[in-house]
């Protein structure tokens, strides 16, 4: 009974010290869809000082779109994005006294390594050896687990999902559920079958609807705690 709440922060457009104080692990934006060596700096110091676990969110090099739109990018150039991403949060978080223990794709690039196998043995390279959080059943975590790679899956309590398992896109009606007691609801649902649960920190009300996660997950008996 234990489950791990994460949020996607550093990301320009959230609380991130309200969502830091409910959540356990961080995926904070590496500067290439949204972000700043200031923000990422900030974001790392408040989780050292809460005990929040941090984690590299790498993305297409796209702050235009945020990070959204699907990109077709050539392997090693890819593999060098995530790597300069990795690297770069890896020092400022050094810095802050707080380590980054596991890698999440963002955006587009996080449904792209569902199922390119190419563009996801990208992100595993230029990753290094950092465990990986996905979508159950995506190919990222197949290929992770396949050389050893310790893998967590997710899933979303405050997006709408296919018959696939998949998440709907944002661009569909209803694709972004914004009722925080339904939300927590699906999220005690999800803790059932996966290792964290995820509060989109982007939408309006993220803070609102972490806390109510939070409060439910705790409630139904599962102890909170980060998975890395």
């Amino acid at each position: 009974m234990r489950i791990d709440l994460n949020a996607d922060l550093g990301e320009e457009v959230t609380d991130d010290d309200g969502l830091l104080a409910l959540v356990t692990s961080a995926n904070v934006a590496c500067g290439y869809h949204a972000g700043s060596e200031q923000i990422m700096r900030a974001v790392c110091a408040e989780a050292a000082r809460r005990g929040v676990r941090v984690g590299a969110q790498v993305s297409y090099d796209d702050r235009e779109h945020f990070g959204r739109v699907a990109r077709d990018v050539a392997y090693d150039v890819l593999r060098d994005q995530v790597a300069d991403q990795v690297a770069t949060l890896v020092r400022i978080a050094t810095g802050e006294g707080v380590q980054v223990v596991y890698v999440k794709p963002h955006g587009a690039l996080y449904h792209r390594v569902v199922d390119d196998e190419e563009q996801a043995l990208a992100v595993l390279e230029g990753s290094g050896n950092l465990p990986v959080l996905g979508l159950p059943g995506a190919l990222i975590l197949d290929l992770a687990a396949a050389t050893g790679r310790e893998t967590f899956s997710e899933g979303f309590p405050d997006r709408a999902v296919t018959a696939a398992g998949r998440l709907v896109p944002r661009t569909e009606p209803g694709a972004v559920l914004d009722d925080s007691g339904l939300i927590a609801a699906r999220a005690v649902d999800l803790a059932a079958v996966v290792d964290s649960v995820c509060v989109h920190g982007d939408t309006p009300g993220a803070v609102a609807h972490a806390r109510a996660v939070r409060a439910a997950l705790a409630d139904a008996g599962y102890d909170v705690r980060a998975f890395a």
